[in-house]
């Protein structure tokens, strides 16, 4: 039995849909650990992956029998085959955020919908705390995302570019087991870092500059996320209150992502630290990470949402002094019911590199 589908189905039912297709590859990807390309149907019945004939092996390795997932190629069905998947179910669940109009209109008339339904986000919720095994594979990606810093810890030095460092983390990323990047490499220097989402240019770096790296890699599909500020040669002396304000807040943040704790409290807390100080926060105070970069839940003060148990949450604060530096410190965080726990572990106080 595959359990997160059945999980699915239990949840279609207390809405009154007795089928849906799932579109997201994601989405797929956490149902089956299927990565190839096709549409997953839960009719009333059966589970159904309908795929292209070039990824029917890649499928048939993966899907083990318990899964109960009948697999066909998409050349081989016919249009009776695709009018009969759903031909006892009244309302039909398609996931919103992944489906255009013209696929909708395409599939309501292909599968002869009664009614195809909005499901809502259904998935992304149900993503939203982890299994041992996604667990696992995030504590991976963090421990080698880890690895890396401390790499770039001896590696930067002055006169390198922004790119050549931000090529030598994906160089590393897939050198020591990860999939690849996670998403695109942060590595914003001197004024730069002081745009939150600085891409990589042929700046040099310089003597006295503040680096940001916000970087992640993916382990078996999962992600980390981490962001350190680091300065190369030393710590410029205007610079130290903003960074001591920002580590503060990201290490009180961190005692405070437990079960039961409030997403809004959280931020607003520290929303009101940094404005007390004449900073603001401009970004979100974090985000769920998982098989996207960016999942449900986002921590922001509009975001009323209780912490669960094996949530795994960013935490990550940033200042930013337009046209002069940022510093942002970044952790992936594992929710407990007592106590978080910080998967990423990178050193954050003052590191200096390039010396």
């Amino acid at each position: 039995m595959n359990e997160k589908i059945e999980a699915l189905r239990e949840k279609l039912k207390s809405l009154n849909m007795q089928g849906m297709i799932i579109t997201n590859p994601v989405n797929i990807r956490y149902l089956t650990n299927i990565n190839a390309e096709g549409v997953l149907l839960l009719t009333r019945r059966e589970n159904v992956y309908i795929t292209d004939g070039r990824y029917m092996e890649t499928v048939r390795k993966t899907l083990t029998i318990d899964d109960e997932i009948i697999v066909y190629d998409f050349r081989e069905l016919s249009k009776e085959d695709y009018e009969n998947f759903f031909i006892f179910c009244e309302n039909v669940g398609f996931e919103e955020a992944n489906l255009t109009y013209a696929k909708y209109k395409e599939y309501m008339h292909k599968y002869k919908i009664n009614n195809f339904e909005e499901t809502e986000g259904l998935l992304e919720k149900m993503r939203i705390v982890k299994k041992e095994d996604e667990i696992e594979c995030i504590k991976q990606a963090c421990a080698i995302t880890d690895k890396c810093f401390e790499h770039l810890k001896d590696f930067i030095k002055v006169g390198m570019t922004e790119k050549e460092i931000a090529f030598e983390i994906e160089k590393f990323f897939l050198a020591n087991g990860a999939d690849g990047l996670a998403f695109d490499t942060i590595v914003a220097s001197g004024i730069n870092s002081s745009m939150p989402h600085a891409i990589p240019t042929d700046k040099k770096i310089e003597n006295g500059d503040p680096i940001t790296i916000d970087m992640g890699c993916r382990y078996n599909g999962y992600c980390s996320d981490m962001t350190r500020t680091v300065f190369v040669g030393h710590v410029p002396h205007y610079m130290r209150p903003v960074y001591d304000l920002v580590l503060k807040n990201q290490l009180r943040v961190l005692e405070e992502l437990k079960e039961g704790n409030n997403i809004k409290l959280i931020s607003k807390s520290v929303d009101s630290d940094f404005k007390l100080n004449g900073a603001n926060m401009i970004h979100s105070l974090g985000h769920g990470v998982g098989l996207d970069i960016h999942e449900y839940p986002f921590m922001n003060s509009k975001s009323d949402f209780i912490l669960k148990e094996n949530m795994v949450i960013t935490d990550e604060p940033g200042i930013y002094i337009t046209g002069r530096y940022g510093v942002r410190i970044e952790d992936t965080v594992l929710v407990n019911k007592y106590e978080s726990k910080s998967l990423t572990m990178s050193d954050k106080e003052y590191v200096v590199v390039g010396v």
